[in-house]
């Protein structure tokens, strides 16, 4: 609590109140050193809409979205429901939150209570470095039914450390056994942040960023070659249009709440996205 929270700091660059003093002090260096960063952020947040906008209209109807963070605007379940609105149906996408911040999970219970429905919908607090038990907590909800197809969302996690006992990630372990986890037909829908291919302004900015984030924050940071990220979805099957920098990936399926960001060029959003479906 008294350092910055890696998920207080994102709410704060997305506009969000759910954060302190200290996560803004945080967050306006980050802006001081890398401009970029807010729109960076909101870029990511429009991967999210697009990717739960695709999912619902391939007819996904449970969404387990952890690294979840703060609740802000246009999180899981509101782009679910107002897609579904639009289209003249009744929302009955279930969504489970999980993140291992208390603070976050708590705005996220308090949301919920206020516009949620308890029979789609739950947060719980559970550690992504442990998946057999965040699985079972997950399970115990009873809001999935393992019948049906689950949508995974991993946006804006797997660029924070996951740290074992020892000090070592576990980030990739953790999203194969989450993998072998989910029902077949099931979808996992990932952004990361990378250095790799990004103008070289950036890569400089990123490793000033990542020190700071060492330094300071809750969460330090690792950027994975573009083709280590990709190897997060093990043999999962590629969806159209495979992986793109955030601005790139489907941006016909933007919803009308979204908030437009333009780059000089894709690669300046520094963050690679993709979705995959298991097949049998």
């Amino acid at each position: 609590m008294e350092r910055p929270s890696a998920a207080r700091i994102y709410d704060y660059l997305l506009g969000g109140t759910a954060n302190w003093a200290i996560d803004r002090k945080f967050g306006d260096a980050v802006v001081s050193k890398f401009p970029l960063a807010r729109d960076l952020a909101r870029a990511n947040r429009q991967f999210l809409n697009r990717a739960v906008r695709y999912l619902t209209k391939q007819g996904v109807k449970q969404f387990l979205d952890i690294g979840a963070g703060v609740p802000t605007a246009g999180n899981t379940h509101q782009v679910a429901d107002e897609l579904l609105r639009g289209a003249g149906q009744e929302p009955d996408v279930r969504v489970v939150y999980v993140d291992n911040e208390p603070v976050a999970v708590a705005h996220a219970d308090l949301l919920l209570n206020e516009e949620g429905d308890a029979t789609r919908h739950a947060v719980i607090e559970a550690d992504l470095r442990r998946p057999d038990d965040l699985w079972q907590e997950v399970l115990d909800t009873e809001i999935f039914d393992l019948d049906e197809p689950i949508a995974l969302l991993l946006i804006a996690v797997l660029h924070f450390q996951q740290p074992d006992t020892d000090g070592n990630d576990v980030g990739e372990e953790s999203v194969a056994r989450l993998r072998e986890l989910l029902p077949t037909g099931s979808y996992l829908a990932l952004s990361h942040a990378t250095d790799d291919g990004v103008p070289d302004e950036h890569r400089v900015k990123l490793a000033e960023l990542k020190a700071m984030y060492a330094e300071s924050a809750s969460s330090s940071l690792i950027f994975r070659p573009r083709t280590a990220v990709a190897s997060l979805l093990g043999d999962f099957q590629l969806v159209e249009p495979g992986w793109t920098w955030t601005p790139d990936w489907r941006p016909e399926e933007t919803g009308p709440q979204a908030q437009r960001i333009r780059f000089p060029t894709p690669a300046h959003a520094v963050v690679w996205a993709g979705v995959g479906q298991k097949l049998p």
